[in-house]
């Protein structure tokens, strides 16, 4: 929750009814040990649900059982007058349909009052993506430009120019960006890969996903050559004490950060004259560059570790929208 203060969650949250503030406590519980939802995700449930009980009680409610189709309603009516998002009344929205959906099942409600709440559709931004030749130009760089080392944890700069970059950091580079290209793994959780995770004869890695949700995923020859030639010849460089068995390091030789991987990427290419990436822009390109191969959409679903398939789905759009494109430009009745 947040600090305490006037409006804040915190404040709020003390602020309930003591059943209220109880089912917030509980529902709380139920997210982080039933669910394994993670911490960020139970911090965002939490904070819809206080707001939306603090505005029931606003209207009269002194029990959870008052909270009916309508109270949920006007809540979502004033989020949208102070000038809440499309994508934030959605997610608004599912974090009461999943609260009400608890509250029922635990006897907390006589009916599960948000089955029946609707919410706008947010509005999917198309995701930008690199072409083929780009990604790979990208995956490259580290072969091709000068190493620059790893900035230090607090960010400053003068940290950077005491860490002289070793031959070991464009091996650690060249291994993250073809996983993250070749694969399509999210940066946490290329980050969060052990040694023991790759399984060299399969060429495939385990991944820990959201939610706790394991999933193999295959990788390809180019990344089995940047592998070797890191565990070989650069981790070895940089291991440490503190490195335990992370597969990516940083020039420390602790576990290699989100923080840092995203820099990292950004950085090469920057310095190869391509448009603005961040290790998100890679997944995007590796799932639209796959269905645009022939892939089947649940494999790509699978692959990515999507709960869902209306999240991959996104990814055929970016295709039909790169087809609409080619026509307009090259057919003679576009």
């Amino acid at each position: 929750m947040s600090r305490p203060g006037r409006g804040s969650t915190r404040a709020m949250h003390q602020a309930l009814p003591p059943a209220l503030r109880d089912a917030v406590d509980d529902f709380a519980e139920h997210l982080s040990r039933v669910r394994n939802r993670s911490a960020h995700t139970v911090r965002a449930y939490v904070t819809d649900l206080v707001s939306l009980l603090d505005h029931a009680v606003r209207m009269g409610c002194v029990d959870l059982a008052e909270v009916d189709l309508s109270v949920l309603r006007s809540w979502l009516a004033r989020q949208r007058t102070i000038g809440a998002a499309r994508t934030s009344l959605a997610r608004r929205a599912a974090s009461a349909r999943a609260f009400s959906a608890w509250a029922h099942r635990a006897g907390l409600l006589p009916a599960d009052v948000g089955a029946a709440l609707a919410s706008p559709r947010a509005h999917r931004e198309l995701p930008s993506v690199l072409r083929a030749d780009q990604a790979a130009a990208l995956v490259e760089a580290p072969a091709r430009q000068a190493p620059v080392a790893d900035p230090p944890p607090d960010g400053s700069a003068s940290g950077a120019a005491k860490e002289p970059a070793t031959e070991a950091v464009p091996l650690r580079d060249r291994v993250l960006l073809e996983l993250l290209y070749g694969t399509g793994v999210r940066i946490s959780e290329a980050c969060g890969l052990d040694v023991g995770d790759v399984d060299h004869g399969r060429r495939v890695i385990r991944v820990l996903g959201k939610g706790g949700r394991e999933r193999s995923v295959p990788y390809g020859v180019p990344a089995q050559r940047a592998l070797d030639d890191w565990l070989r010849q650069g981790r070895p460089t940089l291991v440490a004490a503190r490195s335990g068995d992370a597969l990516l390091l940083g020039a420390r030789g602790g576990r290699l950060n989100p923080t840092t991987a995203r820099q990292i990427v950004g950085g090469y290419a920057q310095t190869a004259g391509l448009p603005r990436t961040s290790p998100h822009g890679l997944r995007h390109s590796a799932a639209t560059h796959l269905l645009e191969g022939g892939a089947d959409l649940r494999a790509v679903q699978e692959l990515l570790g999507h709960s869902s398939l209306a999240s991959t789905q996104i990814y055929t759009h970016v295709s039909a929208e790169r087809l609409r494109a080619a026509y307009r430009q090259a057919h003679p009745r576009a």
